[in-house]
């Protein structure tokens, strides 16, 4: 699923919610995510899973396509944990 479908899924089980504004939703509910990432935050959604940022360090890698060493500068990824809910619906038989 993609952006798009989300806000078309959204806006059709919610038809007192025009599709701008669940798109605009959407779009906060994203843009507020990231800032708080980009703070430092952890972002947890209960059942669903959280989001957190984990600190590379700097390291020696190689150029797949001529084996040279090349030094990869340290930095700061997203991780996303899966919360126990939606573990437990994945794997449920």
């Amino acid at each position: 699923m993609i952006r798009s479908e989300l806000i078309q899924k959204i806006a059709d089980e919610n038809p007192h919610l025009t599709q701008r504004h669940v798109e605009r939703i959407v779009n906060t509910v994203f843009e507020e995510i990231i800032e708080a990432l980009a703070r430092g935050d952890r972002v947890e959604l209960r059942g669903f899973g959280a989001f957190s940022v984990k600190a590379r360090d700097a390291r020696v890698g190689r150029n797949p396509r001529t084996g040279e060493a090349v030094e990869v500068e340290d930095k700061k990824v997203p991780f996303f944990k899966t919360g126990k809910l939606l573990r437990d619906r994945l794997n449920t038989k």
